[in-house]
């Protein structure tokens, strides 16, 4: 069972995260208002302040994207 005062310090969490990286969440809503489909590639860049950079890829299947329309789904209901 999820606990409610998580949920609730993980969103307030979020709103701050959002507050300092205001273009964050709008490429997540631009990226989930696209139409991934499953063959979709998702590149991570993580650039560290040493110069050393880790990268890493998924391409979507269809158990994939089940996740992500079910993720979509629970933002729609006021997860968000």
């Amino acid at each position: 069972m999820v606990n409610p005062a998580m949920i609730f310090k993980i969103k307030s969490m979020w709103d701050e995260f959002a507050r300092n990286h205001p273009k964050f969440p709008r490429f997540l809503l631009a990226a989930s208002n696209q139409a991934m489909e499953e063959g979709t590639v998702i590149e991570l860049i993580i650039r560290h302040p040493d110069g050393n950079t880790l990268a890493s890829n998924v391409k979507l299947t269809a158990s994939d994207m089940e996740l992500i329309n079910q993720l979509k789904q629970m933002g729609k209901n006021g997860m968000q």
